[in-house]
């Protein structure tokens, strides 16, 4: 391994997990389901038209924020969603009420996980043991990052991640920059010394590229599909040892 690349980040969906961020809405009825029971127990009735109505609304106003490059934690879904359905719910409710709505809203990944790589439980330990500094770069769809730790951790995949930025938490979404850049700084290393490794030819290649950092792209079929190159194309994650070390020759 060249002593130029210090560091590693991944992508979440679509690389390190191998559903897409949109399989994220198969949760969508699970989620709604048990929100209305929630609420129901609470004296609050809710149709199943209502909220999907409501979750509807709450998509709008999420992408508006997302083609911003901004983000916001899950208790603000959760709020939107509320309001949505009826305004004042989300003040009116108890807040034990509220956190437990927050959850259900939150975990149903946890009860139907995402697949992991298969190639991942090997390669990151190995990137690791050479003392490659490893991350993950994420948007956040309606599961946030709290959760997907715990999905990583249940896949055994979470250790050798030294730092994990979801925009959740941060607030930035990819393409910006600005979420590359927390995260460098957060590893300590150069832009110029990390690589970027994720599926989408915007958000992760541009992205990458874009604040300096090296891309490879994850493509199920080879081919890059970014109208800027990535420096490699790999199908999965157990190629990504292999191609750190041609781009290091």
């Amino acid at each position: 391994m060249p002593r130029a690349i210090k560091a590693v980040t991944l992508d979440c969906w679509g690389t390190l997990l191998l559903d897409g961020p949109g399989s994220d809405d198969r949760y969508r009825r699970r989620r709604l389901a048990t929100v209305g029971t929630l609420l129901g127990e609470a004296g609050v009735p809710a149709s199943s038209a209502g909220l999907s109505r409501a979750y509807d609304e709450l998509a709008r106003r999420l992408g508006r924020l997302w083609r911003d490059c901004k983000d916001v934690p899950v208790g603000e879904h959760v709020r939107i969603l509320l309001e949505s359905l009826d305004a004042g719910l989300a003040e009116r409710l108890p807040p034990e009420v509220r956190a437990a709505i927050e959850r259900a809203y939150a975990e149903p990944a946890l009860l139907a996980p995402p697949a992991v790589d298969p190639g991942a439980a090997t390669a990151l330990p190995a990137l690791a043991r050479q003392g490659l500094a490893l991350a993950v770069v994420s948007n956040t769809a309606h599961t946030p990052g709290a959760v997907l730790r715990q999905v990583f951790e249940r896949a055994g995949v979470l250790a050798p991640l030294r730092v994990l930025t979801f925009s959740d938490e941060c607030g930035v979404r990819k393409p910006h920059p600005g979420i590359f850049e927390l995260t460098l700084r957060r590893l300590g290393v150069a832009p110029h010394e990390a690589v970027h490794v994720g599926d989408d030819p915007v958000l992760d290649v541009e992205g990458a590229i874009d604040a300096g950092l090296v891309a490879i792209q994850v493509s199920p079929d080879g081919r890059a599909t970014a109208p800027v190159k990535p420096a490699a194309v790999i199908t999965g994650l157990g190629e990504l040892p292999g191609a750190l070390g041609r781009l290091g020759a």
